[in-house]
């Protein structure tokens, strides 16, 4: 974003990411993700997770939304545990903890969108193919 534009500004244009090898990126043991795209409002990223991984208990003062494209598991959140499977969905309120724990036979493929964007993916952006 240049010194003129305001994130508003960034808000407004349209942009396309392809998928290329240097989007993915190895976050921990078992869990890749791209960050497919974002904006000052939101960001959405997919995940590969590999099977009996698991994504520790955290929270973040992002809104998270998420589907299962691939695979399943336990995901705890909050209080509740909810068995997922491909075509699952959920909505994670901020602060809210969780974690997910993979099916132990299968990957899981994951798209969460993040609202707002999130500040702390940033190192893993790459720029638009097209704005």
């Amino acid at each position: 974003m240049s010194k003129a534009e305001t994130p508003r500004d960034e808000y407004l244009k349209a942009a396309l990411w392809k998928d290329r090898p240097e989007a993915w990126h190895e976050v921990m043991k078992g869990v890749r993700r791209r960050v497919l795209t974002h904006s000052p409002v939101g960001m959405m990223v997919l995940y590969r997770i590999e099977p009996k991984c698991v994504f520790p208990l955290h929270s973040h003062p992002h809104a998270q939304f998420g589907v299962f494209m691939e695979g399943g598991g336990e995901f705890r959140v909050g209080e509740e545990v909810w068995k997922m499977k491909k075509g699952d969905s959920y909505y994670i309120p901020p602060g809210v903890m969780h974690e997910l724990r993979t099916d132990p036979s299968q990957q899981s493929v994951i798209i969460d969108f993040f609202t707002p964007e999130r500040q702390d993916y940033h190192v893993e952006t790459v720029p638009p193919d097209s704005e």
